[in-house]
């Protein structure tokens, strides 16, 4: 096939095609994507580098196709087709005309592709690039200037060498137009670098700034900022060396959770946000309602009252909200016409789907109103909940294990440079610990044995050590870091009565088929457990619990028809980054963190 211009289109062939659309041709000069839409003043329609007779079309990433003539000044109607369909592009005002076939969309290629492979980009040297970003450095001197641009795909930017005398845009940098932080594009070839902190850099042909930045007023600098500070910018920290490597890590241990769940055969579940059942039974959930605002419309004009004071007696200023029988909320008039909230699991839900589909899991946020203001509680975080049919709780330790390790690989695999900066700013022999932790069995024991290892440890806890107490955080990290090495640890069969009441009872009568995987660094990680499959068991148990049993008649349906042994266990995301990164707050693990008394950005 050959593409060819010719004079203005005949009536046939545009009737033939049809309604126009956009479509994409690629200039020979410097990558630049030229698109037909565009109007004859644009710079591809005056680029002398528009291909000329003969030139193959593997120059336009079209690799069938031959260019065999064809001014830049003689172009305005693009027509391209193929054997599977056609397009239709608008270009000039001179009535040229072609037929060419559809490319394939190719995403700009990012720093990090640029930079990327074992030889850091050498092999990419005499390739023209394109790079946007921002600016994270500036330097003028007397023949160059140097700017450092980020594109936020990798930890380390890449260099941009502008010559006065060879880049257009130049004059931005002699004008003090180009500050850390400002947005910029640079186009020009990849050469290698003469300094020794980058093996590549780019030395450009043209500059642009795409979205200029106040010096006076931008608060990240070329220093180091303490991370209480860039809690108050959340909006800007992503910018930054560690927070930027957070959300990389984040992103990797997100897909690999898919892969692991997806290559063995669990279905995704989106399971619902807000609920009307209490997963944990704590009681620390957030309301959803739209009663105050239905009560704020009809109350009194006084707003700082109606702010301040929402009675239920009807009496005093502001306004009410309706009551029941009993004195309390009337909820039948609320939205949904019962209390809800927002979800503290998705794991009663998912049960359901795994008793039909065998294997799913979910991956979605959870809230909280439990008000803590440590560094290993959010409002609002992130859970992973697998939940597997015809599963005991050994197989689910089992599954448990290996999603971690599949995870902790994943991320050596693809996240070196940003593990470097964890380990030389944060955590020191960080990467040997994730390298030893994902291939090195994982330490399970009960919880009596561990009960027993914490009382013959002859350390003075905060909280003392007796059966029957819940294990705090001391004593989780004393288990894994000091007692098993640095190994994490699985805690296994608890006593029921600090445990949930949909944990499967065992046969001693007092403990249950729970586990919690305790980590060096967080404490607990995962806690799952083997689901109680047994209708009247289930029920004595929620009834224990203060639970009513009413509010859970489809949870009981599941066990009535069909009940088969299942388990599964819920891992909080949050911490999960915070224990591969070696971030010590859980704030500075979660783009915009929810905490009592904070929900801002």
């Amino acid at each position: 096939m050959a593409l060819a211009f010719g004079t203005a289109g005949s009536s046939a062939q545009t009737d033939r095609l049809g309604t126009a659309v956009v479509g994409r041709l690629f200039c020979r000069c410097a990558g630049r994507q030229h698109r037909g839409d565009q109007a004859p003043s644009a710079p591809w329609a005056r680029c002398p580098q528009w291909p000329a007779a003969g030139t193959s079309g593997s120059r336009l990433g079209l690799p069938d196709l031959e260019f065999v003539g064809g001014a830049p000044e003689a172009r305005s109607r693009l027509v391209a087709s193929s054997s599977a369909d056609q397009v239709v592009t608008e270009a000039g005002a001179n009535g040229a005309q072609a037929t060419v076939g559809r490319t394939p969309f190719t995403p700009r290629p990012l720093i990090k592709d640029i930079k990327g492979g074992a030889d850091g980009g050498l092999s990419n040297v005499g390739q023209t690039f394109t790079v946007s970003g921002w600016v994270r450095t500036v330097r003028s001197q007397k023949s160059f200037a140097f700017i450092e641009v980020s594109d936020g795909s990798t930890l380390a930017g890449l260099q941009v060498v502008l010559d006065p005398k060879t880049t257009e845009g130049y004059s931005l940098v002699e004008e003090s137009q180009i500050h850390t932080g400002a947005a910029v594009r640079a186009m020009g070839e990849l050469v290698a670098s003469p300094g020794g902190k980058q093996k590549v850099e780019i030395q450009a042909i043209s500059l642009t700034l795409l979205g200029p930045c106040d010096p006076g007023t931008y608060p990240l600098q070329k220093k180091r900022h303490t991370l209480e500070f860039l809690r108050g910018i959340a909006h800007l920290r992503p910018r930054t060396n560690t927070i930027g490597a957070v959300m990389r890590v984040r992103s990797a241990l997100a897909m690999a959770t898919h892969t692991f769940f997806q290559s063995q055969g669990f279905q995704l579940l989106h399971t619902p946000v807000v609920s009307a059942s209490d997963c944990e039974g704590a009681g620390e959930m957030l309301q959803v309602t739209t009663m105050m605002s239905t009560a704020m419309r009809g109350g009194s004009a006084d707003a700082k009252a109606a702010a301040n004071v929402v009675k239920t007696d009807q009496t005093g200023p502001g306004p009410s909200l309706p009551v029941d029988e009993s004195g309390g909320i009337d909820h039948s008039e609320d939205f949904f016409g019962r209390p809800t909230f927002l979800t503290v699991s998705g794991q009663l839900n998912a049960e359901a789907y795994a008793c039909a589909l065998g294997r799913v899991y979910t991956f979605g946020p959870t809230f909280r109103a439990e008000n803590s203001n440590t560094s290993r509680h959010l409002a609002e975080f992130w859970m992973i909940e697998p939940e597997i049919a015809f599963a005991d709780l050994d197989e689910d330790i089992s599954w448990a294990e290996a999603y971690v390790k599949h995870c902790l690989q994943h991320v050596l695999e693809t996240c070196s440079e940003d593990l470097e900066l964890f380990e030389k700013f944060y955590q020191k022999g960080l990467t040997n610990r994730l390298q030893r932790l994902s291939s090195t069995p994982f330490v399970r024991i009960t919880y009596t044995e561990a009960v027993d290892v914490l009382a013959k440890s002859e350390k003075a806890f905060e909280f003392p050590v007796t059966w029957g107490a819940d294990l705090q955080s001391e004593h989780e990290r004393y288990l894994t870091e000091v007692a098993y090495e640095g190994i994490p640890v699985f805690v296994t069969n608890y006593p029921k009565d600090i445990k949930a009441f949909y944990m499967k009872l065992n046969e001693d009568g007092q403990t249950v088929a729970a586990a919690d995987m305790l980590v060096p660094g967080v404490g607990e990680l995962i806690g799952g457990s083997q689901r109680e499959d047994r209708v009247e068991v289930l029920e004595r148990r929620m009834k224990e619990c203060g639970l009513n049993c009413e509010e859970y008649w489809w949870y009981m349906d599941l066990r009535r028809y069909g009940s088969v042994p299942h388990a599964g266990f819920g891992l909080g995301f949050e911490r999960f980054v915070q224990f591969v990164t070696g971030m010590e707050n859980i704030r500075d693990v979660i783009p915009f963190p929810r905490y009592p008394g904070h929900c801002d950005f």
